[in-house]
């Protein structure tokens, strides 16, 4: 089998590789820094530099691939980032349908299908959508939760506020979160398996917890016990993303994805269809990995 790996050498892409040559297929990796092509090439796997927003580059990467593992990359330094994201969805699509790849598996959010209204999310939604469109190709749907690695951001808000917060979490509703080795290990079953026929959603997770109870487990990890949660206006959210250094139109879109959270509506599809297994990786196991970012702070 003849795999391409979208998402350079990041958290999830990297695990999976090496899996992936560990099973003895044959992977190509795609990243946009020529300065990956040694470490890349050094897994055993070929790499393809190139930027996701070149459609003639994409397919000609994908072509006579069998199987396709997408995502679309971070990149904080473009000014309109939900426009990169759908180019970038376009041109995957695109990439597809002339390398005519029959398998897909994508690595979507919770939140996906709302399609609209959930910040960074949504660009994944109009990829979703446009998958459904192809026609013979088998596509598995990853929808992880949380990532327990945005929970960094409260390193500084403890250290020096002795608080925690969002503009989330003045609710019942617990929040989903989940490790990037569970969704690596989700993903590569899912690529070597190749069971799944038409369209299929799988959910990721590793835990559920009030954010009460996140702010109090992270406190006491950091001898700061009765640390609070606060529920921050989205004017408030708005402005730390703001004073932290990030850009008004990334802040402004963290800003909706968590209005979607306070709302019940990012989880509520979660919700109706939890995974009957979750990742091993909990809170307790995060609280120790932040305990120790926050002696570095």
């Amino acid at each position: 089998m003849k795999y391409i790996i979208t998402g350079s050498l990041g958290n999830i892409s990297l695990p999976v590789t090496k899996n992936l040559v560990a099973a003895g297929q044959d992977v190509t990796v795609i990243s946009s820094s020529i300065d990956k092509k040694e470490e890349i090439e050094k897994l055993g796997v070929k790499a393809a530099i190139g930027s996701v927003k070149d459609e003639a580059f994409l397919n000609e990467t994908f072509r006579d691939a069998d199987v396709a593992y997408l995502m679309i990359p971070n990149d904080f330094t473009v000014t309109d980032y939900p426009k990169f994201q759908r180019e970038a969805a376009d041109n995957y699509v695109q990439a597809i349908k002339a390398g005519r790849i029959k398998h897909v598996v994508l690595l979507s959010s919770i939140g996906a299908h709302l399609r609209k209204g959930a910040g960074p999310i949504d660009a994944l939604g109009y990829l979703e959508e446009q998958l459904l469109k192809l026609e013979n190709v088998q596509v598995k749907f990853l929808r992880p939760s949380y990532f327990f690695s945005n929970l960094y951001s409260l390193v500084g808000m403890i250290k020096h506020a002795g608080i925690t917060g969002n503009n989330f979490g003045n609710t019942d509703e617990k929040l989903v979160l989940v490790h990037t080795d569970d969704i690596a290990a989700e993903a590569t079953r899912q690529l070597l398996d190749l069971s799944f026929a038409g369209n299929s959603i799988t959910y990721i997770a590793g835990d559920e917890r009030h954010p009460n109870e996140i702010a109090e487990l992270l406190g006491k990890a950091v001898d700061k016990a009765g640390t609070p949660w606060i529920t921050f206006t989205d004017e408030e959210s708005l402005k730390g993303m703001l004073d932290a250094g990030l850009s008004e139109g990334f802040a402004n879109l963290y800003v909706q994805m968590g209005q979607a959270i306070r709302t019940g509506k990012l989880q509520e599809d979660y919700w109706k269809n939890r995974p009957e297994t979750f990742g091993k990786y909990k809170l307790e196991d995060f609280a120790k990995d932040f305990a120790v970012a926050y002696e570095k702070e």
